[in-house]
């Protein structure tokens, strides 16, 4: 008897305890974690509604961005076509809305016959419609079929690396924004503008079309259709940019045409310090390899004989640019006899705009034995070492970065070479350690060009209400660290400008062009090598133009190629020829 009593004790106390974990996990599911349940935050309300509903989103509420003539650069709209598939058991004039569509009678009533969710026509389905065949169709009243404009996510943006790409990150969400109550299916800012200004470009809410089913996915309610929308007047935002979309699309014309498969080309506009066009290869393909995320306008990259500049500065700077001082260009970097490019004796400025590299190895042992630490010094007075995109503060965020993935520019990785005669060397022609950004290479070309003051870039003007009236606009903003003295400057603007007006000079080719250009040309060995055993270098060409009344700043970057295929200089020139340039 005692034996069946313990055992009828412990089966109660088994029962108990399950329905005290029932009772635990309901009350989980329905009262304490109804909108963040499980390892995956599922919102339980938001899914149990989903369950219950057929929706179309017509737009998802994020904020837009916008080019500094107002076109659009993210999402835009298209007309288009709703069909919600409970018409199939109604009497609805299929032909004059086929007709309206540009579309086949049997063609509309097959797809919405075989429709579970709501069908959605518009280009590119089969159908063309414009805003007046939406009138006309909204004018028949006819239940659950809708003429509307809903969002477009085009596959193929313009500047889609400076704008970047949303997804959905609900672990990186919960981390952001731990104080917002946000859907953890909504999209956030995963790169570029749309990562830098996501907080701003956040939906408050989406506009849509519903309405309720019951479980064989008829209308619970009648055939009335709910339009859902946010009437603020302040949101969602836009963002205007100081990209031009013209310029934008000639940039990646010609990076295309040439066939340049990784590197691009960065275009600033040099008395404003804005950006007008930025473009990076290979294409961006948010499902496809790692290296088309990157934008390497916005990466370090060996910059190879642009960095000359570097050592010219410092060379003008201590007066060791002497016009009778000669230089034997028949010898390597190394002081050892010159294989591949014998240029023979020359002086200070023709060694710089026949890009001579052991000129620059003489100067930099010279400098290196003054100052230990001139490279770096010069190099950062030039803007390619620290960050040189837009940062200050922006409400409560202290200092905004307007190109989050900016990397920072370096001269040595170990101090000690400096006291290597060949580390030095190739040092000062921009290899061994040497990076900078395509971006502050840029931006030096504008700073010389403006005579020695360094801005930093702004890639955004302002950020407006959905009213159009300014939220918050940005200001111009000098770059303290970059101080190039004035004389020093125009020296290098001298250089620069023989690079193309010397015969010889590693720019020759741009005096063709109907206007002034100054620049200068770079090779980069990776120390890499094709699969067929070539060499991979990197190949630019860096300036600025009109030289007499500089407007623009240009760096094209046709990186990890062949000698034989290099297309930078091809790039520069059909960019350059694009634009309107008023001398």
């Amino acid at each position: 008897m005692r034996k069946i009593k313990k055992r009828v004790r412990t089966v109660c106390i088994v029962i108990t305890a399950g329905i005290a974990v029932l009772a635990w996990r309901l009350a989980e599911l329905q009262l304490f974690r109804t909108e963040s349940f499980g390892s995956h935050h599922i919102n339980l309300i938001e899914e149990s509604v989903a369950q219950r509903t057929q929706s179309v989103l017509i737009d998802d509420g994020r904020g837009t961005l916008i080019d500094r003539n107002g076109e659009l650069l993210s999402a835009g709209v298209k007309p288009s076509l709703v069909l919600f598939p409970f018409i199939k058991g109604l009497d609805w004039p299929s032909a004059e809305i086929a007709d309206l569509a540009g579309m086949s009678d049997g063609i509309l009533r097959s797809l919405v016959s075989k429709a579970e969710s709501p069908v959605i026509l518009s280009s590119g389905d089969g159908a063309a419609l414009d805003s007046e065949d939406l009138e006309k169709i909204n004018a028949l009243k006819i239940p659950g079929v809708y003429g509307v404009m809903v969002q477009d996510h085009p596959n193929e943006l313009s500047a889609s690396h400076i704008m970047g790409y949303t997804a959905e990150m609900p672990e990186v969400l919960a981390k952001r924004y731990p104080d917002k109550k946000l859907p953890s299916a909504v999209k956030i800012g995963a790169a570029g503008l749309q990562k830098a200004f996501d907080e701003f470009l956040l939906p408050e809410s989406e506009t849509k079309l519903l309405y309720h089913v019951d479980g064989n996915g008829n209308p619970l309610f009648g055939v009335n259709v709910k339009y859902i929308a946010d009437s603020s007047a302040h949101f969602p935002v836009k963002v205007k940019t100081t990209l031009d979309l013209a310029i934008q699309r000639l940039m990646e014309e010609a990076l295309t045409d040439a066939g340049v498969q990784k590197g691009g080309a960065v275009l600033i506009d040099i008395e404003s310090s804005t950006l007008l066009a930025m473009a990076s290869k290979p294409d961006l393909n948010v499902n496809g390899e790692q290296a088309s995320l990157k934008n390497y306008m916005l990466e370090s990259m060996k910059p190879g004989s642009i960095y000359k500049i570097v050592t010219a500065a410092a060379a003008v700077e201590n007066g060791l640019d002497h016009p009778s001082a000669r230089y034997n260009c028949d010898l390597n970097p190394y002081g050892g006899a010159e294989e591949d490019r014998k240029l023979g004796t020359l002086d200070f400025d023709t060694s710089f705009s026949r890009s001579c590299n052991y000129t620059f190895n003489v100067l930099s042992s010279q400098l290196i034995r003054k100052d230990a630490d001139y490279m770096e010094n010069t190099a950062e007075k030039l803007g390619l070492v620290n960050p040189v995109g837009w940062e200050g503060a922006v409400f409560h965020y202290g200092a905004f970065r307007q190109f989050p993935e900016e990397k920072q520019g370096t001269v040595w990785s170990d101090h000690r070479d400096k006291s290597s005669a060949k580390a030095v060397a190739q040092t000062a022609i921009g290899q061994k350690d040497v990076q900078a950004t395509p971006l502050a290479i840029a931006n030096m070309m504008a700073t010389i060009a403006r005579g020695g003051k360094g801005m930093a870039v702004k890639t955004a003007e302002e950020i407006l209400y959905k009213n159009g009236t300014s939220m918050f606009q940005f200001p111009d903003k000098e770059l303290s660290d970059v101080t190039l003295d004035h004389y020093t400057a125009q020296k290098l603007q001298k250089l620069l400008r023989l690079v193309v007006t010397d015969e010889q000079g590693t720019g020759a080719g741009f005096g063709a062009l109907p206007f002034e250009v100054s620049g200068k040309s770079g090779t980069a060995e990776t120390g890499r090598k094709d699969p067929n055993g070539n060499n991979l270098i990197n190949k630019w060409f860096a300036g600025y133009f009109p030289s007499g009344k500089p407007k623009y700043a240009l760096v094209v970057l046709d990186a990890e190629t062949i000698s034989s295929r290099a297309a930078a200089n091809k790039v520069f020139y059909q960019i350059a020829s694009g634009l309107d340039i008023q001398e």
